[in-house]
């Protein structure tokens, strides 16, 4: 039934002043509002809403990911803007952060709130 509406994608910020920036500058989104709720970014496409909260406890796992055409480029741009990537330790990555597995290569980061995000090359 809801397969050809379109995805609202949510994360979570206990400090909007500092999840701004991030989103906007860094990750390069396209800001289109400041509402009383919540951040809204055009994420290709995509509408992010980043809600204002006061408490927040992030998971554990991936809360949103990028398909990228070239995660070594992806991953270099966003170090050059002070992201830095996740190194695991119990699965094989490289230098840069990167696991590759036999259909993908994945690299992860946080943002100032603590919620996991990734960057994917599928193929």
């Amino acid at each position: 039934m809801l397969g050809s509406f379109k995805v609202q994608a949510f994360l979570a910020t206990k400090d909007a002043a500092r999840a701004l920036p991030f989103y906007r500058d860094v990750l390069g989104l396209t800001f289109v509002a400041d509402e009383q709720p919540a951040l809204v970014f055009d994420a290709g496409g995509t509408q992010l809403r980043v809600q204002k909260v006061k408490e927040h406890t992030p998971y554990s796992y991936t809360s949103l990911g990028w398909i990228v055409p070239d995660i070594t480029a992806a991953v270099r741009g966003l170090r050059d803007r002070g992201v830095k990537f996740e190194i695991y330790g119990f699965f094989p990555q490289d230098e840069l952060g990167i696991w590759t597995t036999p259909g993908a290569r994945v690299a992860w980061f946080k943002d100032p709130d603590g919620n996991l995000l990734s960057l994917a090359q599928l193929g």
